[in-house]
């Protein structure tokens, strides 16, 4: 599984980008799994009770992703 690994290492580096912007706001992300392509996250803090929340992860983080990082085809946000 070296491609799993290398792929959520590459996640995690996407994720370090876009943290300090998260952070600005009162909130964070945290990475829970990377499985066939799909991404799991957990917003926190201020992101996990926002009403923009859909907006960040879709238009944001997941778009970021997409653009980044080889194979990723979803982000699912995990509670």
């Amino acid at each position: 599984m070296p491609e799993t690994t290398d792929m959520h290492a590459q996640v995690q580096e996407v994720l370090d980008k876009l943290r300090p912007f998260l952070l600005r706001d009162g909130g964070d992300v945290e990475l829970v799994d990377v499985e066939d392509g799909i991404v799991k996250v957990r917003l926190m803090g201020a992101c996990g009770s926002c009403p923009s929340s859909t907006i960040t992860l879709k238009a944001g983080i997941e778009r970021a992703l997409l653009e980044e990082v080889p194979g990723v085809k979803e982000l699912e946000q995990v509670f």
